[in-house]
């Protein structure tokens, strides 16, 4: 029976998936002995099964508590907890790279979105428990923390995390209360002539308002079924400026027109930018550098 050239191909991702894999030691311990990984080791490049003089140095270093050694139940232990622990860290990377690249953090100075502070607060509690757990279950001693490659490599993501952790609470209850408060004052004002700012409060949701601008004039579309909730086709939210984006609608202006005119929309950009929303951007786009920083240091920890 002849084997087709492309069902070949095909198989060799399976294959190389599926293959055992050789196992390479870390250089460090061959640094410290001088000798190569094929003394401690059965293979010659390191990583199995250990000689007799890998399992004596073994011994030694446990002894100095620069290794801990773990049973069975205790790998299967750490390997759920670290799974949970890279499950958390990509949900909670992949909120904050959404925010802060897509919808941009304006989005967020609106006033923190509950969906986002449960998301945000229950990943650092559930990193900081498991990263708790994994360190110590990696990191025999406070020595190994501060001398070896993997204890600076993880201390530098562990200060990495405190730092996203701190301005997570300054955003929660300092900055986000006071951003919630100006929005409330803007909906009490009830302003004719809103700025661009001013406009982004209101969104038609917890019981504001929905208002949208269109060629220099807001228009109220509370009343209208098609912006329920403030939002219309999934898509356009009211609080914007949509003089662009309807250009390009499937239906006439008419029907923005026919909306009732609340007010002009007008420019106060120098006025406006407060040292408090400066702050908040400024933290926002600080957590999304340290965000690629940390996956830099995994980076440099898992592959180099």
């Amino acid at each position: 029976m002849k084997i087709k050239f492309k069902n070949i191909i095909l198989l060799i991702p399976i294959i190389i998936l599926f293959s055992p894999l050789i196992g390479f030691c870390t250089v460090e311990y061959s640094k410290q002995t001088g000798k190569d990984c094929g003394v401690c080791h059965v293979e010659p490049t390191g990583g199995g099964k250990l000689t007799k003089e890998g399992d004596a140095f073994k011994d030694e270093l446990r002894l100095k508590g620069l290794y801990r050694p773990l049973t069975k139940t205790q790998h299967v232990v750490r390997f759920i907890i670290g799974y949970l622990h890279s499950l958390t860290a990509i949900a909670w990377f992949g909120a904050i790279l959404y925010v802060h690249i897509l919808l941009k953090p304006a989005y967020a100075a609106r006033g923190l979105p509950k969906g986002e502070l449960i998301l945000g607060w229950g990943s650092i509690i559930i990193m900081a428990v498991t990263g708790t757990l994994l360190s110590i279950a990696r990191v025999p001693s406070w020595w190994a923390l501060f001398h070896t490659r993997f204890g600076i490599l993880l201390t530098i993501k562990i200060v990495f995390f405190l730092v996203m952790a701190f301005t997570a609470v300054i955003v929660t209850f300092i900055i986000g209360p006071k951003l919630k408060k100006k929005r409330e004052q803007a909906i009490i004002e009830h302003k004719q002539d809103l700025t661009p700012d001013e406009l982004l409060h209101f969104d038609g949701k917890d019981g504001h308002p929905a208002f949208i601008a269109y060629k220099g004039n807001i228009y109220d579309v509370s009343g209208s079924k098609l912006w329920r909730g403030g939002v219309h086709l999934k898509k356009h939210l009211s609080g914007s400026d949509l003089t662009d984006v309807l250009k390009t609608a499937p239906h006439s202006e008419e029907k923005i027109l026919g909306m009732s005119v609340v007010g002009e929309l007008v420019s106060k950009v120098k006025e406006e930018r407060t040292q408090k929303p400066k702050l908040f951007y400024f933290l926002a786009y600080m957590n999304l550098v340290i965000v690629f920083l940390i996956v830099f240091v995994i980076s440099l920890w898992r592959w180099w």
